[in-house]
């Protein structure tokens, strides 16, 4: 069955108000939970950056669904910090935790003070933090001298199951590359012509037969102009490509290069429409791309009536299929 999750923002909403949405998207019939984990917003209209860590300690006990966290290890995380918090999650909540694993973005990672490697360093050095934390989860002593330094680590609390670590990818590129090492998928909504290569390059580079997610960015209000407003407050600042997203570092930046985005411009990225049955449709769309999972992001700061219409009037028609 087709699970269709909910995604907590952190950049957007204070980590109490999530464990709300988390638990009236829980009551609502959605089938999972996903997190953001980011140090700061994109813009000053988000402005917020609570710690995913430990807001998901506590979310895993307010609901019982499966939960998972997109995290950048390598330089603001070190694995082996990131692989200590992933089995005490999963001591706590068994089989419940995915973690999907990138290179990251400066805007996170530049307060190290460290420089920001180009894009084929932050992937060597991430497929050496997949190696730690996956040895780590199986109770092995690690020691590594290269991008990352490692001296005789080892878990002393271990998981019961060994938590999927899926890649993250935006790129055709790097999705190929996730499929060598990746127990599945996860990347963004595009329009299908698009989508398609993504998925086909995560598959043929061996990822065939692993879980492909999407996050989907929504926009619903009671009015298309509604929706389209609370979309264009709260994303105008990420709809660039996703080499000027990695690569920007602070909201100043971020903002400087929206001044010239306009309203319509966000429905690129986000799916604008205060119809429930275009949603659907939409959801529909980017499933029959043999996608298994979806992870809905609603743009707009208000959560409760996305929540509740979707629940009851969009939900049904994709989980069942």
């Amino acid at each position: 069955m087709t699970l269709v999750g909910y995604h907590a923002s952190h950049e957007q909403h204070p980590p109490s108000r999530l464990l709300d949405h988390v638990r009236a998207a829980t009551q609502a019939g959605f089938t999972a939970i996903s997190s953001s984990d980011h140090l700061t917003p994109w813009s000053r209209s988000q402005g917020e950056s609570g710690f995913a860590w430990s807001w998901l300690g506590a979310a895993m006990q307010v609901s019982p669904l499966p939960f998972g966290v997109v995290n950048a290890p390598g330089q603001r995380y070190h694995p082996v910090v990131v692989a200590q918090a992933i089995a005490t999650l999963d001591e706590m909540a068994p089989g419940r935790l995915w973690v999907a694993l990138g290179s990251g973005e400066a805007s996170n990672e530049h307060v190290t003070g460290d420089p920001w490697p180009p894009k084929p360093m932050r992937n060597a050095r991430l497929a050496e933090c997949v190696d730690v934390i996956r040895s780590l989860l199986r109770g092995e002593e690690v020691s590594l001298d290269g991008h990352v330094r490692v001296d005789r680590a080892r878990l002393w609390t271990l998981p019961e199951t060994q938590p999927a670590l899926v890649g993250a990818a935006l790129s055709v590129e790097t999705a190929r590359w996730c499929g060598g090492w990746a127990d599945g998928l996860i990347t963004v909504h595009m329009p299908p012509d698009q989508l398609r290569p993504i998925i086909e390059a995560f598959r043929e580079g061996g990822g065939d037969g692993k879980p492909v997610r999407v996050q989907v960015k929504v926009a619903y209000a009671a009015t298309d102009a509604e929706a389209l407003d609370g979309a264009y407050q709260q994303w105008r600042t990420n709809v660039f490509d996703s080499v000027l997203m990695a690569d920007l570092e602070t909201v100043e930046q971020f903002e400087a290069a929206a001044a010239h985005v306009r309203p319509d411009d966000v429905r690129a990225s986000v799916l604008v429409s205060p119809d429930p049955s275009q949603h659907a449709a939409w959801l529909h769309e980017t499933l029959d791309l043999g996608v298994d999972d979806l992870f809905l992001h609603h743009v707009p700061r208000p959560q409760q009536s996305f929540i509740e219409t979707f629940g009851t009037q969009v939900l049904p028609e994709v989980t069942d299929r």
